[in-house]
């Protein structure tokens, strides 16, 4: 689970759940099957578009894809039963100060609904500020509703809530630990693990970035310069988040507004949450919003893009204790010839599930996927770019604990020009990484794997 030191302690809680796995079956995840239609559904803001005309828009689009990439877009709907969306725009965001700069922003200027989902809504010098904002939102009349997770926010002192509440703001404790707190719906291992705020439902904001000062400060991520020992304490986390504006907009409301009702702990205020909206740029993007033992989309629409693959399958991801499945779809792209290469934690805040993740690394290694750990920073981001035009950004690790416990939210953006710019930004973090060799693999000490064997035990856990 992402980001423990607001939940119950490491230890403690891993025994918990290893008790659970002796009552409980274990959900598994599905086999990926590339066979599809023949054609993708494309949704405007006028409605979806007759199949020529989808046909026409995607062969504009995807002028420079390759005909591979066009053939995943129908293969990723048949998966997951979603339709692309057209006519948005899409700013990449990096790190907490950029991202918080702009969704403050969005908020500041919020005339009629603010709705925020988040896993971890800290008291601190950010939360607080964060908490100031809304509740001046709510003094002048916008409605503001709240969702966050029970265990993300297990330490936060009851009163910072009750502060927003005070101030009018509307909140949800999703899932809640105590069983009496939501009688007839306690699922206290299935977690609201989304960030997203949406803002007068035109402006949505997704990704890995929870409200917590953890972001204050940025990873030196495009810096010229490298950390010293006096900024190590100075460095936030690396993380990455993006703001939609256009048709999507409303795939992303309508997933919180729907995780909202599914809570039954109290209608939502009346309100415009879904306003008309036009076209205001020229991305296709598609909205998947996974829930706990079901569609598994998230997951679907990776494994077909590895799978896929011709050039390049370029990964960055926090927490990642991957399935047999994913190890064997990059190593098979690895081996026709695709650079695959992931950028893995070498900093973390979760020893349990580093060490989970590093038992793979034999595999992958032999099997000629290349491995960097990050140096300067806490890796908290979940994103892929593949083939230079398939590009995700979202809540979603690559573990069991989102594919299969936790419900999650990734936008998939399939264009180009978007794609350059996640490349960019993966060379960056190469950059600021150390390569993992076979050779140096090797030669890891004997307590190191005594970790990942043991580590390994808890993978459809952590």
């Amino acid at each position: 689970m992402n980001t423990t030191r607001n939940t119950l302690p490491r230890w403690s809680a891993s025994v918990a759940l290893c008790l659970t796995l002796l009552v409980s079956a274990c959900a598994t995840l599905p086999d990926v099957d590339g066979r599809a239609s023949n054609k993708a559904t494309v949704a405007t803001a006028k409605g979806p578009l007759q199949t020529k005309q989808a046909a026409a828009l995607l062969a504009r689009r995807w002028a420079r894809a390759t005909p591979d990439m066009k053939a995943l877009a129908i293969q990723e709907e048949a998966a997951t039963g979603v339709p692309l969306i057209a006519g948005n725009k899409v700013t990449l965001l990096i790190d907490g100060p950029a991202t918080m700069k702009e969704m403050m922003a969005a908020v500041r200027e919020a005339k009629s609904t603010i709705n925020l989902e988040t896993y971890i809504f800290d008291q601190d010098e950010l939360g607080l500020q964060f908490a100031d904002l809304l509740i001046e939102k709510r003094r002048q009349g916008v409605t503001v509703n709240v969702m966050y997770d029970s265990v993300g926010t297990l330490s936060v002192p009851q009163a910072f809530f009750e502060r927003m509440k005070a101030g009018g703001v509307n909140l949800l404790a999703f899932n809640p630990v105590n069983p009496v707190a939501r009688v007839g719906k306690w699922e206290v291992n299935n977690r609201d693990h989304r960030k997203l705020l949406v803002v007068d439902g035109a402006t949505a904001f997704t990704g890995g970035i929870n409200i917590s000062s953890d972001y204050a400060n940025s990873s030196f991520f495009g810096s010229s310069r490298r950390p010293t020992q006096v900024d190590s304490k100075k460095v936030g986390w690396r993380d990455t988040h993006v703001k939609i504006e256009g048709p999507a907009v409303a795939a992303f409301q309508y997933s919180f507004v729907n995780n909202w009702v599914n809570q039954e702990a109290g209608e939502l205020p009346e309100a415009n949450y879904f306003p008309p909206l036009s076209a205001v740029g020229d991305k296709v993007l598609r909205v998947l919003a996974s829930d706990p033992d079901k569609g598994f989309e998230i997951y679907k629409s990776l494994v077909l893009a590895i799978q896929e693959s011709k050039k390049s399958v370029h990964i960055t991801c926090a927490y990642f204790v991957p399935d047999q499945q994913i190890v064997d779809a990059l190593i098979a792209a690895a081996r026709r010839g695709v650079d695959v290469k992931l950028v893995l934690p070498g900093v973390t805040d979760h020893g349990l599930v580093l060490h989970a993740g590093r038992a793979f690394y034999d595999q992958l290694l032999a099997g000629g996927v290349k491995i960097y750990q990050l140096q300067v920073a806490v890796l908290h981001a979940k994103t892929a770019v593949i083939d230079g035009t398939w590009s995700t950004i979202g809540s979603a690790n690559i573990d069991r604990r989102s594919f299969i416990h936790n419900y999650e939210l990734n936008v998939i953006v399939l264009d180009p020009a978007f794609g350059q710019e996640m490349e960019r930004a993966f060379s960056e973090d190469l950059r600021d990484s150390k390569e993992v060799t076979p050779a140096e693999w090797a030669r890891r000490p004997f307590t190191d794997r005594v970790k990942e064997w043991a580590s390994r035990l808890t993978e459809y856990w952590i």
